[in-house]
């Protein structure tokens, strides 16, 4: 049952929105070979200057190990 947590800076439409959704439930589906009612997306939406304290400080760099991809800004950048 995965659930998929997007954490943005910047807002967009709801169609935006719908569209990443469904591109990710689509791939996850596929990838994982689970059925699309096993899936949940939410999407969060942070506060520019909140960011490195909420998603990257906790997140990022407090859990390399779960990272599959790094950014490509940060400190180590």
């Amino acid at each position: 049952m995965p659930h998929v947590i997007v954490k943005m800076v910047s807002a967009k439409s709801p169609e935006q929105l719908r569209c990443l959704t469904d591109l990710i439930v689509r791939d996850v589906t596929d990838v994982l070979g689970v059925d699309e009612a096993l899936v949940s997306v939410a999407v969060e939406e942070i506060a520019p200057d909140a960011w490195m304290d909420t998603v990257y400080t906790p997140d990022i760099a407090g859990k390399p190990a779960t990272l599959t991809k790094q950014p490509g800004y940060g400190p180590d950048a």
